[in-house]
């Protein structure tokens, strides 16, 4: 089966300025390939800076990929295709208070996308849309000729995935669309993404630091370390069978409600500081703060490899 999305080595270098006369390169995204099958929910975890936000944005191509090959249902996205990929592929953006423009009302916000792909014959049906968008997505009419300021941050989240439904994309990038939120909203907005999966069929590629979040909202689950895909399975493979050091660290860190489990529980501390991306350590990057690090880690980066039943990891020891 064709997957919906299909990353195939994707790299995102930034040049940066280190002098007068020289310039280094910040590798963002370095080599990373995964897919996402129709329907289906692939969580992205990784701690700030790892890379998780640059590989939504140059998915969309709202950044411009230094290489590798972006396949949707087989068909490459291209800079010469990407306006006719934007019906298909849409993003939700982490902070609702600076996603939305404050001077339109909701009704323009949401119906833009609707005017940029001439989508509406007239204004009756445009508005028609409109409504049944906001309704879809837990909105009032009445609120349609408000503006943005005058919403709580989960309604203005629910304002800003109705204008990434609005051309019906059967792909969405989500960009931790929850962290902005109170913990009782972000439940909220967690289950109307589910809700709008199961009416719509729609595929997610849902980044988020909150590993219970991405555990239940996630068919799998990609683990991101400075640039690189790290581990890679289903979601209950990722939280109960880690195996990558840096996973393993990952989910030992994860609050869990209940003093008997958490009593018995060992936490992996992690050594050192995170390496900066512009000076990146030689073979695996995870390596100057592994406590299972050998001397093959040093010399080339491990590829990911099948543990089984598709779980993929990259390491050399473990």
């Amino acid at each position: 089966m064709t997957p919906l999305v299909e990353v195939k080595n994707l790299k995102q270098y930034f040049p940066v300025k280190t002098g007068l006369f020289k310039t280094e390169y910040l590798k963002a995204v370095d080599d990373v390939s995964f897919y996402i099958n129709e329907g289906e929910t692939l969580g992205l975890v990784g701690e700030s800076g790892c890379g998780k936000t640059t590989v939504g944005r140059t998915l969309l191509h709202l950044y411009e990929p230094t290489a590798g090959e972006i396949l949707y249902k087989g068909t490459p996205v291209t800079e010469k295709n990407i306006h006719s990929m934007r019906q298909k592929m849409q993003m939700v953006f982490q902070d609702p208070y600076s996603s939305l423009d404050p001077r339109m009302t909701v009704e323009d916000i949401i119906g833009e996308p609707l005017d940029v792909h001439h989508l509406c014959s007239s204004k009756a049906e445009r508005r028609e849309k409109i409504l049944h968008l906001m309704d879809l997505v837990g909105l009032n009419a009445e609120h349609a000729t408000r503006y943005a300021h005058e919403f709580s941050g989960g309604q203005r989240q629910r304002i800003g995935i109705a204008r990434a439904l609005a051309v019906n994309p059967k792909f969405i990038v989500c960009d931790e669309p929850v962290s902005a939120l109170d913990v009782s909203i972000q439940a909220q907005v967690i289950n109307m993404f589910e809700e709008l999966q199961e009416k719509l069929g729609v595929a997610y590629l849902f980044i988020a630091h909150d590993l219970l979040v991405v555990h239940h909202i996630s068919d799998r689950i990609a683990v991101m370390y400075l640039g690189k895909i790290v581990e890679t399975g289903t979601a209950d493979d990722v939280n109960y069978n880690s195996i990558h050091p840096y996973t393993c660290s990952l989910m030992s860190a994860v609050p869990i409600p209940d003093p008997d489990y958490t009593r018995g529980r060992k936490r992996i501390v992690l050594q050192g500081d995170v390496p900066s991306p512009l000076h990146m350590p030689s073979g695996c990057p995870f390596r100057t703060r592994c406590n299972h690090a050998c001397e093959k880690c040093a010399q080339e980066m491990p590829p990911l490899t099948d543990r089984g039943n598709g779980h993929m990891v990259a390491c050399w020891v473990k």
